[in-house]
């Protein structure tokens, strides 16, 4: 049985490789399907589409998307599968998010220079990364280029990581309202890698009922990062509250440079035979 990807970014969010060669990477992997979820965009889908069918013959893309949400004033991400990418109310909604988005980065680099004492604005950084949604991975490779920090993760650990001195607390919708743009645009609304939300048991519990009674159909059991129990979790939450199974790699090229596509850290493993449950599914 041939592997699938289900949570992957390119350079259209917070990922290294463009549409073209995240596909080239998947179809020389032999992978059966993948989805594109950059975050609060689709801006790539449809060059992906038809660059998947001129080029990748016998591979699915699947039109997706992460929609950025906050529960309990942490990050909680919804992954989209099988999204309505043209559908208007559902690119206002997108639109609507990124200006919440620019907002805080605009906060951000603020902090940045009179906080952190760096010699930058909000421009330079955009300018070093034209038409992609920006996001913190964005600042933490400009602060890594222009020599600000010696490494990608010091930029996290020193200025924009939570609790740090530049960090700005995400302003986002709750993951309900997440749940139903995915829905109201067609697509299949999974809760995206659970375990690192770092909740109790309860609470973990508390949040995937809420989202089930919302129209959550779907949870990333299988995720570069799980381990064994982990894994066993997710899919007994799973069963619990009757969502569909889904996995993915969340694949961002040199951003997470461990990860690689279809098999995150070199061990996982997401069948095929997922994607006929996904389907029958859609909206």
């Amino acid at each position: 049985m041939r592997a699938i990807d289900l949570h992957t970014h390119s350079n259209n969010s917070d990922g290294t490789f463009t549409v073209k060669e995240l596909l080239d990477r998947a179809y020389q992997k032999d992978l059966a399907a993948i989805a594109l979820t950059d975050h609060d965009t689709v801006k790539g889908i449809d060059e992906a589409l038809e660059y998947a069918k001129e080029n990748c013959p016998g591979m699915e893309l699947i039109p997706g998307v992460e929609i950025s949400t906050v529960n309990e004033g942490k990050d909680c991400h919804i992954v989209g599968l099988y999204v309505d990418h043209h559908d208007e109310l559902f690119l206002n909604r997108l639109k609507e998010l990124h200006e919440v988005r620019e907002k805080r980065n605009i906060e951000i680099a603020g902090k940045l220079q009179t906080i952190g004492g760096l010699d930058l604005t909000y421009e330079d950084v955009q300018n070093e990364f034209p038409g992609a949604v920006m996001t913190r991975a964005h600042f933490a490779k400009y602060l890594l280029e222009k020599g600000f920090v010696g490494s990608w993760q010091e930029a996290f650990d020193r200025y924009i990581g939570e609790g740090k001195p530049c960090f700005v607390p995400p302003n986002k919708i709750d993951p309900e309202v997440g749940v139903k743009y995915i829905l109201d645009a067609g697509g299949v609304p999974i809760l995206a890698h659970p375990i690192l939300y770092h909740l109790s048991d309860e609470k973990l519990d508390a949040l995937v009922s809420r989202l089930k009674d919302a129209g959550l159909m779907g949870i990333e059991a299988i995720y570069s990062t799980y381990d064994a129990r982990d894994e066993r979790q997710i899919k007994e939450l799973a069963a619990k509250y009757d969502l569909l199974i889904s996995g993915g790699s969340d694949f961002h090229g040199k951003n997470k440079p461990k990860i690689d596509l279809g098999c995150g850290f070199g061990k996982l493993f997401i069948p095929e035979d997922l994607l006929d449950a996904i389907k029958a599914a859609r909206g």
